[in-house]
Formats: C-alpha cells, sequence, structure tokens
C-alpha cells in the first residue's frame, strides 16, 4: 500500500517539527519546506519515507518549481499544511512598508499558488485536505502588528473562499488559530503586547503561558482527518491559562 503525502511548509524547530513528526508517525510520507537547509535535512533522517526541500516560499518562481519537483519526486500531496510565517512587528509610521509586502507573499500569496498547483489532484482524488496555521492577528490590529495582521486576515480570507470552493468537491480547508505564545526557541523573548506578563522572558513566564508545538500537531493531524459529516473551519486552540 502506497503511504499517502503530505506537504508541510514553515518546518522550524517548533510546530513545523512537530507537526512533521505527527504525520509521519500517522503512516505519512512527509515533504518538508523550510529556508534552513540544514536543519532540514536533519529532520529528514530522524522521520522515515520524509524528503527535505530548501525554499523562501516568498519567492513564488522557486516555490512554484519546488511543488512541481515534489510532485515528480513523491507524488501529488493529498495533505497541504501551511505553517510557514513571516512576521514583522513595529507601528506603521516607523515599519518598513516592504515587510507588509514580504509577509503577505509568505503568508497568504503562497498559500494561493500552493492551492492552485495542488488542489487539482486533489479534486480528482474527490478527497484532501488543506489546513492553514493562523493566530489571532488573523482576527484584529494592534499598534505593533500594523504590517503582520492584515496579512494574516487575508490568509484567513482567503482560506475561506478556499474551503467554500473546495468543500462540495471533497477537500477539506481548515483554520486553525493559536491563540497563544507557542513555546519555541525564538519565542523567548517576545513581547506579548495586552498582557500584563509583558516582557518577561520564556524561563521567567508561567508553563500554562506556552503552547505546545506537539499539542499543536495532534489537534492539525485531528482537523486534517475530520469525517466528511463534520468538517470544521475555523478551530481556535489555547493553553487552559491564556485569557481571552
Amino acid at each position: 500500500m502506497i503511504k499517502p503525502i503530505c506537504l508541510i511548509t514553515g518546518v522550524g524547530d517548533g510546530t513545523g517539527s512537530e507537526i512533521a513528526r505527527k504525520f509521519s508517525q500517522g503512516g505519512y510520507r512527509v515533504a518538508m519546506i523550510a529556508r534552513n537547509r540544514d536543519r532540514l535535512q536533519m529532520l529528514e533522517r530522524e522521520l522515515p519515507h520524509s524528503k527535505a526541500y530548501a525554499c523562501d516560499i516568498g519567492d513564488l518562481e522557486t516555490l512554484l518549481s519546488t511543488l512541481k519537483k515534489i510532485c515528480s519526486e513523491m507524488g501529488h500531496p493529498s495533505v497541504l499544511i501551511h505553517n510557514a510565517v513571516s512576521a514583522t512587528f513595529g507601528r506603521f509610521l516607523e515599519a518598513d512598508p516592504e515587510d507588509l509586502e514580504r509577509n503577505f507573499r509568505v503568508n497568504t500569496t503562497s498559500l494561493l499558488y500552493m492551492a492552485r498547483e495542488l488542489s487539482p489532484s486533489m479534486i480528482a482524488a474527490g478527497n484532501g485536505a488543506i489546513v492553514v496555521t493562523g493566530n489571532t492577528a488573523a482576527f484584529r490590529g494592534i499598534p505593533s502588528y500594523a504590517l503582520f495582521a492584515p496579512t494574516k486576515a487575508a490568509q484567513r480570507v482567503l482560506s475561506q473562499a478556499l474551503a467554500r470552493d473546495l468543500g462540495p468537491r471533497g477537500v477539506h480547508v481548515a483554520y486553525v488559530t493559536i491563540d497563544a505564545a507557542i513555546a519555541t526557541p525564538w519565542s523567548k523573548n517576545l513581547p506579548i503586547e495586552g498582557l500584563n506578563i509583558g516582557r518577561l522572558n520564556q524561563q521567567e513566564r508561567p508553563e500554562e503561558f506556552f503552547c505546545q508545538p506537539i499539542d499543536i500537531a495532534e489537534e492539525v493531524f485531528h482537523v486534517a482527518h475530520q469525517p466528511r459529516s463534520a468538517w470544521s473551519f475555523d478551530v481556535e486552540i489555547r493553553p487552559f491559562g491564556e485569557k481571552w
């Protein structure tokens, strides 16, 4: 029996890697996209039936050629997990406007390109799943996220358009909003606006403040395998200690 293929973008050292591990454990061949070739190759050696593809998905021509290479070498993915993110922080008068364009390409335009390239085979098969990981920036704008939040909002609306288009053709599209700081190395000193916890580093923040990548991966895998009679689109996850 040929194992199905899951394509994951943004396979970093947090959520992306855990999603790759979960789908590998779940019986998938995993195509992994990220910019860091060395980290991808380490994960490739760890996970059976996985293959690393170093690619900056903000370079849309390179993304398209990478997608074609994946389909040629591994086959057509039946699951796409768009986890890559480009995030810059700063108020609109201070930040570089070009950051908005870069964030939009990675977060939103790349999703359009991937859906156009990969969904036809899913439609032909009558099944498939596209799951996009998002955050609360998709629902509200705050001053320091002025060049980031609009791209996540557009990403969610595009995902909804895809869901309404592809759902009746057997392809499940869902948006997983992670309403939390994720426990990753790069989030250690990330300021969280609007929380009294402020700029405490990761060691000083209470454990319940963070959402664990392994638990996010479990939920993403679950959403990608929901029965057709009970598909979700908007899925929100947060740690029990998160105020909302």
